[in-house]
């Protein structure tokens, strides 16, 4: 069975308008990271992370594949699962498996932004499951808040964030993220995050600017998302897709440069506003992490680090810690 929950402002509308007007006037500009995954952005991101230069989701793939008992058990075979930005599903699907401790899971809530990701995530799960799927188009913030109420609510329940989104976050706002994670749970619940640990810096542009242009166009999509929702006048030719590793905050930083001095109009926003050649906007940052890093992390938002797993090359960590 799947069913399915819409908050108000669920990455659109008035909500969307006033993040992009917020962002968009600050020094560097910037644009809100969520506006990246409409439905053709998570088709672009699910594209990505098939890129030979973007090893980071089969590292994780293959960590889930090898550790899910294990995983499923530590986490004390749970009645709920709660993800966080499921994609298309095939981790949690790979999760889930065949595993006899996946057998207690009786509920799955699936919680992101986009319509189409939450659609082919819940079609993949049920597709030979007989478990319930609610579905909840909405921030992950909002879609806590009402999973918090939800049936199961009160039984062991796991979340998952995976894919290292922890890392679309700067260290007061992950720090805040986790709180709410930890609020929105029950003692004795888990959570289990994936998070890409800090590699050479090579390695890591091309993982975020790679050579068939599929990153830049995930980018770029972002300001045609714009116009199509806020009636803004971004022109897609204008702009160029840079990413750029910044050692001191350990972090990967995609920008939209522009080529020339130009006027862009955010309609709905009651935004107009001049770009110089050269100006950037900020679009989205990935930290990296090492392992005593997130143990901190999660330590200090109330959970207790309970065990990790590192993939065979070092590019990837799953951590799982237990809600006190």
């Amino acid at each position: 069975m799947i069913a399915t929950t819409r908050t108000a402002g669920a990455g659109q509308g008035t909500d969307l308008a006033w993040e992009v007007r917020h962002y968009l006037t600050q020094r560097p500009r910037q644009l809100p990271s969520r506006g990246l995954y409409d439905t053709l952005g998570s088709a672009l991101f699910d594209a990505i992370c098939e890129l030979p230069w973007y090893p980071l989701t089969r590292a994780e793939r293959r960590l889930i594949d090898v550790q899910r008992d294990e995983i499923l058990r530590e986490a004390g075979s749970p009645a709920r699962i709660i993800e966080l930005g499921p994609g298309n599903g095939s981790k949690l699907d790979l999760l889930l498996g065949t595993s006899e401790h996946a057998r207690s899971v009786r509920r799955i809530e699936l919680i992101d932004v986009s319509p189409s990701a939450l659609g082919d995530a819940s079609r993949r799960i049920t597709e030979e499951r007989s478990v319930t799927v609610v579905t909840h188009q909405a921030r992950y913030e909002d879609g806590l808040a009402i999973a918090a109420r939800s049936p199961l609510a009160g039984e062991r329940t796991l979340v998952l964030f995976l894919g290292s989104n922890i890392g679309n976050f700067d260290g007061p706002a992950a720090a805040a993220f986790l709180e709410t994670i930890h609020r929105s749970t029950g003692a004795g619940d888990s959570l289990l995050l994936g998070v890409d640990l800090v590699k050479a810096e090579r390695e890591l542009l091309l993982a975020y600017d790679d050579p068939l242009g599929v990153t830049a166009a995930f980018n770029k999509n972002l300001l045609v998302h714009l116009n199509r929702e806020l009636g803004a006048s971004f022109a897609l030719d204008a702009f160029e897709h840079r990413a750029v590793w910044n050692l001191g905050e350990a972090r990967v930083e995609m920008h939209l440069v522009s080529r020339r001095a130009q006027h862009v109009d955010v309609a709905q926003a009651g935004l107009a506003f001049e770009l110089g050649a050269g100006e950037t906007i900020w679009t989205e940052s990935s930290y990296k992490y090492r392992g005593a890093d997130v143990d901190r992390m999660l330590t200090a938002a109330g959970f207790d680090a309970h065990a990790h797993w590192v993939d065979s090359e070092g590019q990837f960590l799953l951590a799982l810690a237990m809600r006190r």
